[in-house]
């Protein structure tokens, strides 16, 4: 049987995944960064190998997150322990950052292969570390830099609403989503506006501008899309179905 390019691509990387939490105490997971949403690195094999949970950063440089989650393995190693709320040096120079809990419904969006590895389970604890911006302040603090919000999701809260967005951003939809039909079609245009539709060709005079918060409230499974980038669209057969992803010509 011929192996599809996918199939041998997960092969080669649990291969990958098994040599380097065996040589080096854990493996790292990095997930490149695409039009929309930034990249991150995961650790895998911490909570295993050392009994500590699994770390995960958002947002900065492949070779930054990746010297960062390199350290906090080898205080690990020495037996080292980091809680959430607390803050710690050493990770970027002349900046603390701080870890959070992950909540878990938050796992399967992007841990998927240490998922793999602890026996196709999520039952493993998981920390974010977070940095600040050039002024010290975190993304929690109202001083933040709102240029680099997009740049770290924050995975210890909002699991109701999965979307980067403000839940108060303006979204586009007509009113027979209002009426009972399911939301079957999702656009995020280049210009970063979202439509959220139940048909393919909906009529322009029932167009409504709402809330993106009520179109979850209406419809919490299309948190599912949170990840659309620029330019594509998702679409389903019925509310129950799983999404298809296309890019717009």
């Amino acid at each position: 049987m011929i192996e599809d390019n996918h199939t041998h691509h997960d092969r080669e990387a649990k291969k990958t995944i098994l040599s380097n939490i065996e040589t080096y105490g854990c493996h790292l997971a990095l997930i490149e960064p695409d039009n929309y949403l930034p990249g991150f690195v995961y650790t895998i094999g911490l909570h295993k190998k050392f009994n500590h949970p699994e770390i995960i950063c958002f947002g900065l440089h492949n070779e930054i997150m990746g010297a960062i989650l390199n350290h906090a393995r080898d205080l690990i190693k020495q037996g080292a322990s980091f809680e959430p709320g607390k803050p710690y040096g050493g990770f970027l120079k002349g900046y603390d950052i701080q870890f959070l809990e992950v909540e878990k419904e938050f796992y399967a969006d992007y841990v998927g292969y240490a998922g793999w590895f602890y026996d196709n389970s999520f039952d493993f604890p998981l920390l974010q570390i977070v940095w600040p911006d050039k002024q010290h302040n975190f993304p929690w603090d109202k001083a933040f830099n709102p240029d680099w919000k997009f740049r770290q999701p924050l995975l210890d809260r909002n699991t109701d609403f999965k979307f980067y967005e403000e839940r108060n951003l303006g979204v586009y939809t007509t009113k027979q989503a209002f009426e009972g039909e399911p939301i079957l079609f999702v656009y995020h245009n280049k210009d970063g506006n979202w439509q959220f539709h139940t048909t393919s060709e909906p009529n322009t005079d029932d167009a409504q501008l709402v809330c993106l918060e009520e179109i979850i409230k209406l419809d919490p499974s299309i948190n599912e899309v949170y990840h659309l980038q620029y330019g594509w669209r998702a679409w389903r057969e019925s509310s129950n179905a799983e999404w298809e992803y296309e890019e717009e010509s």
